[in-house]
């Protein structure tokens, strides 16, 4: 079986871009990863579209190929919630493993801050939410989450101080990208000191709504220089709502890494580099915990230690994550593979950390509903 490699990596900036909508922001990502990856449009024979809130359109794959001039053998749109971007690069791997495509695109962007605003953006993520027991009552997806959290710290006694640490390691890593939507440097009594959205969780301990894109090439070609495999992946799907989470130890990441972790034939311990959907600062507490980068409830002392900083032993979302990065639907959640990508094979710029082998990339879709868990590795 052919192996997957990922060939070039492209996204536009992310924050307010007035007046450019999804088809717009996606084709700029795309020629940029297919610069990247040295490929002409021709040479694309697989078409993978994430999902747009502002551009519900029924074929939103053919759409976008007939905007980018693209002619491709396979052409799919998916849709997963934040595990869009993770679902995709799974799939764009198993169509170049099994000989159906040589070289795919995988491209997701959105126009959510400006094509919709606030409240729209707000509405529509609350859709996830179960018709008849939750979207009644006015649950939004930071009360989902502000559930979700309330329960979990009482469990294992983390504090909001304590995932005050992860919404200012991600300010910090994006003040060092270019294209971040948010760069202003925060403190920890700033995080604390921050709205009330949800309680426990605050405006710090949220992700903005940004307009950006991001996009991949996933390819069956070794590329001479620093190749970048997909040797592992895996899902889980344990539930879709809130009031059908039986068991809060385990909400199904632990499943998908599981079987990620056992295709590649490695280890939590074998990774060198980290890059987890972070929604919010309880989101990625409980991942980095789930996954078995933390012990339950010792996620923010390992932060606090420094493991998960650009210096230390397990850097994590380099590029400042959702959180500060930037969340624009489906594009959010694939920066994270893509900042993968880009610190495995050098070329991270002023971003890039000390040479790494193995990146693990796990992505979350509803209310830690849906799980995608991949394994990057930079072969010598």
């Amino acid at each position: 079986m052919n192996q997957a490699y990922v060939l070039g990596a492209g996204n536009t900036a992310f924050g307010r871009l007035e007046g450019r909508g999804p088809l717009d922001l996606m084709a700029e990502a795309a020629e940029r990863a297919l610069t990247d990856a040295g490929l002409a449009r021709g040479a694309i024979d697989g078409v993978l579209c994430g999902y747009a809130t502002t551009l519900p359109h029924l074929m939103l794959s053919t759409l976008f190929c007939e905007r980018a001039s693209l002619a491709p053998a396979y052409a799919h749109s998916v849709l997963l919630g934040g595990a869009t971007g993770g679902a995709m690069v799974m799939l764009a791997r198993e169509l170049v493993r099994g000989g159906r495509c040589e070289n795919v695109l995988v491209v997701a962007g959105e126009n959510r801050l400006t094509g919709g605003g606030r409240d729209s953006a707000i509405q529509t993520l609350a859709q996830v939410g179960d018709a008849d027991f939750e979207v009644p009552y006015g649950a939004s997806v930071p009360a989902y989450y502000a559930l979700l959290a309330s329960r979990y710290m009482h469990e294992t006694g983390l504090s909001e101080a304590d995932l005050a640490e992860f919404a200012v390691l991600m300010r910090a890593n994006a003040s060092r990208h270019p294209d971040a939507h948010l760069k202003e440097p925060i403190t920890h009594a700033d995080v604390l000191a921050s709205k009330p959205i949800a309680a426990p969780l605050k405006l710090l301990d949220c992700c903005p709504i940004s307009d950006g894109a991001m996009a991949l090439v996933v390819s069956a070609q070794r590329p001479a220089a620093a190749p970048v495999a997909i040797v592992g992946a895996g899902q889980a799907h344990r539930h879709q709502h809130v009031t059908a989470i039986s068991d809060t130890t385990g909400y199904g990441a632990r499943d998908a890494a599981g079987r990620a972790f056992a295709e590649a034939g490695l280890r939590p311990s074998d990774i060198d580099y980290l890059a987890i959907y972070d929604s919010f600062t309880i989101t990625l507490a409980i991942l980095i915990e789930e996954l078995g980068f933390a012990p339950r409830g010792g996620s923010a002392a390992r932060a606090r230690e420094g493991a998960f900083a650009p210096g230390g032993s397990l850097p994590l979302n380099t590029h400042g994550g959702l959180l500060s990065f930037g969340h624009s639907g489906v594009a959010g959640g694939m920066a994270h593979a893509v900042e993968a990508f880009r610190q495995l094979a050098g070329r991270a710029g002023d971003r890039q950390v000390a040479p790494r082998r193995r990146a693990f990339v796990h992505a979350d879709g509803g209310v830690l509903s849906s799980h995608v868990s991949l394994i990057f590795t930079r072969e010598a």
